[in-house]
């Protein structure tokens, strides 16, 4: 192996013989070996020289090897390190594990055992940087939104053309958890407005007076809790955006007041009279079908076509399940860096579970469950056992099933013993009351029918022959 190929391991050792001993072993196992006496000298040549892994003795005077551990882990670096510990020190080799050190030995070092973990934590520390390299490259999306399929051109194609464009209002749609927040904050933050403050409020989540509070603010003793004067989001956003979520849930007579602040680009604050410039960009949000909202009278035609200049429809994520594996590899390194395990990836058999199950709660389902994965699994790749039972249950024997059944259940649900029933009265009218026919159209024994129509009263005598 070539000079500048051999990885480079740093002895922390304040015993300078172990430090010699131990670097002649490396050096001779085809390693470059630095050497620092205490910690502070080791940190430092972490700093500087980036090392491969650390060898650290924990017990070292100025900054002991747990001080070492906590400031990489302050600083964001992830430089696998083997912690020595004397006998004895198993408690602080527990903590260093904690910590992040990726093994542990005790003294005597025994070098054999020493140069198997190194190549252990090195092979690991291979695979972790290819395991990044393949997430980056297939990570594609629109700023924040991660995502290539086919069915979000359409909505990059729009998102593009926004870049450019000061629109005063943009609708986003979408069932809950596909990531409308997440294409607003992109909106702000790749748009003529960027340079200005990006607020948002949650219009499921608070009354008819605060939304109207919030959204225009109010004046002192305009109600009963209002104690002073009070900007609202529409005054404190002035030349930035107001994203408001879950519009849809927000009340007739708010609507009424933010179609006249949109129409007329003024408003007043609630219990004042003077008008007010809006200066803003709006970008609203639901899950609900607005067409139908109108419909049934629960939101404003008006403000629906005037919120409905530039619409975006995000789609599902069982609509785009060829995004599942970015997204999924997104969340596990996120998650595995925040708690510290060294979680590296997904078997096949893993990822396409993930990629057979119907995600009813969209990426915030799949955001969630994986977190819960990251913290409990045993080992450094996500098996199908280590996914929730309702996921592994989903696929692929539930799959089959699916796929085999010719109805669809409605969203409001069935009567089931109504359907029997009906399915019944068919094969009978269809066979004209042959039961031995009707039985075989419906794929069950001739005795199984007969008990299915007592159940329901239609035990007619067979037909004569």
């Amino acid at each position: 192996m070539s000079e500048l190929h051999r990885p480079t391991i740093l002895v922390c050792d304040d015993d300078e013989l172990i430090r010699w001993a131990l670097g002649q072993h490396l050096e001779n196992e085809g390693y470059n070996v630095l050497n620092a006496a205490d910690g502070r000298e080791g940190f430092a040549a972490i700093q500087s020289e980036a090392p491969a892994c650390v060898v650290l003795d924990l017990h070292m005077p100025h900054l002991d090897g747990l001080g070492v551990l906590r400031k990489l882990r302050e600083s964001g670096m992830d430089t696998p390190v083997i912690v020595v510990t004397s006998a004895g020190g198993i408690d602080s080799a527990i903590e260093a594990t904690r910590l992040g050190a990726a093994g542990y030995l005790s003294k005597p070092v025994d070098r054999q055992e020493l140069s198997l973990l190194i190549e252990k934590v090195l092979g690991e520390q291979r695979l972790r940087q290819e395991v990044h390299y393949f997430r980056d490259r297939q990570r594609q999306g629109y700023g924040e939104f991660i995502g290539s399929s086919p069915s979000l051109k359409p909505v990059f194609d729009v998102l593009l053309r926004l870049e450019t464009v000061d629109i005063p209002t943009v609708l986003i749609l979408g069932e809950s958890g596909t990531g409308k927040d997440v294409i607003a904050r992109s909106i702000h933050a790749r748009g003529p407005r960027r340079d200005r403050v990006f607020m948002e409020i949650d219009c499921a989540s608070l009354t008819e007076t605060l939304i109207e509070s919030e959204l225009f603010g109010h004046e002192r003793g305009a109600f009963t809790d209002a104690k002073g004067t009070k900007r609202g989001l529409l005054e404190s956003a002035a030349g930035g955006v107001v994203f408001l979520d879950e519009i849809g849930e927000m009340s007739l007579a708010t609507q009424a007041k933010l179609l006249r602040a949109l129409e007329n680009r003024t408003f007043k604050r609630v219990g004042g009279v003077a008008n007010l410039r809006m200066d803003c960009a709006v970008i609203a949000a639901t899950n609900r079908d607005l067409k139908t909202e109108v419909a049934a009278g629960r939101f404003r035609e008006d403000l629906f076509f005037r919120l409905n200049v530039v619409p975006l429809r995000l789609p599902a994520l069982r609509e785009r399940r060829e995004d599942i594996p970015s997204l999924a590899g997104h969340f596990l390194e996120k998650f595995a860096r925040s708690f510290g395990r060294p979680i590296l990836g997904f078997d096949g058999s893993a990822m396409a579970v993930l990629q057979r199950y119907r995600w009813p709660g969209n990426v915030r389902e799949l955001r969630n469950i994986l977190e819960r994965v990251v913290i409990l699994a045993p080992g450094p790749m996500i098996r199908p056992d280590d996914l929730p039972a309702e996921i592994r249950w989903a696929a692929p024997a539930a799959t089959t099933l699916l796929e085999n059944c010719p109805f669809i259940l409605p969203e409001d649900g069935v009567d089931l013993e109504a359907v029997e029933k009906g399915l019944l009265v068919q094969a009978l009218q269809r066979t004209e009351g042959n039961r031995s026919a009707a039985a075989k159209l419906l794929g069950i024994s001739r005795h199984a029918l007969r008990y299915r129509m007592e159940k329901f009263g239609l035990d007619t005598p067979d037909p004569p022959a």
